[in-house]
């Protein structure tokens, strides 16, 4: 999806994938961002988490993911998700975030952006996936599906698996869904996935940007100005980034609206993953089919699923 260093800003789009993976994501994040992206005119695809917020339970990554505990402290993660989102399924309860927020969720589509499928219990799904039998992956695919419908009135055309983690199982399983395409995974074009020796049907869409959460640890980009000069240099044509609500709609969300004002008058565009995945598959031929495999990438604990 990326073109060549050098390409003229006429030819750079950013399309915006929105992540709400935690309740004060959803309620507080979601009005905001959908202010900001009204004064600029821009639309972008949203993907929901419907299920407990179980965020406190990730803090076990410390443990069983490399590099998490210097991400965490890099990029001061309390600050970034707040408080009471740390202790959400240890000392807090783990609240039920389309129960409490369908009103927040729904009104994305009342302002004209995509919308989508995260998962259920987001949480759950990126540190267990690998683990689970078949019968527990679909438990939480048509629990967030069906909590999807149960908002919208209709069923979802897209997904994206929480914190990029996808597996031969998750994307069988996810293919009966009959979606337009997913965003499961990190760098390079669109492509149909292979895993376990089959060919997926279903467009990919991977994301191509390095997200904020990530570069806020890397030690070269110390300042918002840093972080504000990396980003508007960093789209060389189409691009997928990823936001969250939890960051760019609430702790660093004036940081965002800076990025977006300098691609903005640079003439970056926003395309939604949607209008990317009708221009792929108008050239359906020419998608390539790639290996999903997993890697790790700077800024980030663990691994997350890419397309070889």
């Amino acid at each position: 999806m990326t073109s060549p260093p050098g390409a003229g800003s006429a030819s750079r789009r950013v399309a915006l994938k929105v992540d709400a993976d935690t309740l004060v994501g959803t309620r507080e994040g979601i009005p905001a961002l959908l202010d900001l992206f009204a004064r600029r005119g821009i639309r972008a695809t949203f993907y929901f988490t419907f299920g407990p917020d179980r965020s406190g339970v990730a803090a076990r990554r410390v443990f069983t993911r490399s590099g998490f505990l210097r991400k965490m402290w890099k990029s001061r993660a309390a600050s970034l998700y707040g408080f009471p989102t740390m202790l959400y399924g240890t000392l807090l309860p783990a609240p039920p975030v389309g129960e409490r927020c369908a009103r927040e969720i729904r009104s994305v589509a009342e302002a004209g952006h995509e919308t989508g499928v995260h998962g259920w219990d987001h949480v759950g799904w990126h540190d267990g996936l690998d683990g689970w039998s078949d019968e527990k992956i679909r438990e939480h695919v048509d629990r967030a599906h069906e909590e999807y419908r149960r908002i919208f009135g209709a069923p979802a055309r897209s997904s994206a698996a929480p914190g990029w983690t996808a597996n031969t199982r998750s994307l069988a399983i996810e293919a009966e869904r009959g979606l337009l395409f997913t965003s499961n995974s990190r760098g390079g074009s669109p492509f149909f996935p292979r895993a376990g020796g089959r060919v997926f049907e279903t467009l990919e869409i991977p994301s191509t940007l390095p997200t904020l959460d990530e570069t806020l640890g890397w030690d070269d980009l110390p300042t918002d100005a840093a972080q504000r000069e990396y980003y508007r240099g960093a789209p060389r044509g189409t691009e997928v980034h990823t936001i969250h609500t939890e960051v760019e709609g609430r702790s660093r969300r004036p940081l965002f609206e800076q990025i977006l004002d300098d691609w903005q008058s640079d003439g970056v565009t926003f395309p939604t993953l949607g209008e990317l995945a009708r221009e792929a598959l108008g050239k359906r031929e020419e998608i390539p089919i790639r290996e999903l495999v997993r890697t790790t990438l700077p800024g980030r604990g663990g691994t997350v699923a890419t397309g070889g």
